[in-house]
């Protein structure tokens, strides 16, 4: 009954690393009892540099006070770039950042989406989940990709920000 036990796992890993501690640590691709393997391992590295880009220029919007970013946080957002700038690329300051996070966003959950389909496909197990969460992606790229490019313009995507994506619905 259920998925045959492969002893060795659905990744071999290869020799540690012997010259530094901390190099290995940072070579394995195991992190507790969750196995993340190289694509797990890129997507959580695009979330964390996403998340940090939205997150410090939120904190930068309310003068680097970390009081008002608590009590303000529902309420901020990185906007998406000017209508002037069309589909150009802006200056980070005018909405470049919002781009800048929207890749790192996106290729966290395609990365992601990789990692489920390769586990279910190593496992021998069906891929609906894989297909299920694509149907999701679909909707994320088309309100943040595909919208803005047929429309024109950058500014058609939506906001990083609690209320301010809640409005732009």
């Amino acid at each position: 009954p259920g998925v045959p036990h492969n002893p060795r796992g659905v990744w071999v890993r290869g020799v540690k690393a012997s010259a530094n501690y901390w190099l290995g640590k940072i070579g394995d691709a195991q992190i507790g009892p969750f196995y993340l393997g190289s694509t797990g391992f890129a997507s959580i590295l695009c979330f964390i540099i996403a998340f940090e880009i939205v997150g410090l220029n939120m904190l930068a919007s309310v003068n680097w006070n970390p009081l008002q970013f608590i009590r303000q946080l529902f309420w901020l957002a990185l906007e998406p770039p000017a209508p002037q700038y069309g589909l150009r690329i802006p200056p980070l300051k005018d909405g470049g950042w919002h781009l800048m996070a929207g890749f790192f966003l996106t290729m966290s959950v395609l990365l992601w989406w990789v990692r489920t389909y390769n586990l279910a496909r190593k496992l021998k197990m069906g891929t609906h989940t894989a297909w299920a969460f694509a149907s999701a992606i679909f909707l994320f790229l088309v309100l943040g990709f595909i919208r803005p490019v047929l429309m024109g313009s950058w500014s058609e995507g939506v906001p990083f920000g609690i209320f301010a994506h809640l409005d732009w619905t």
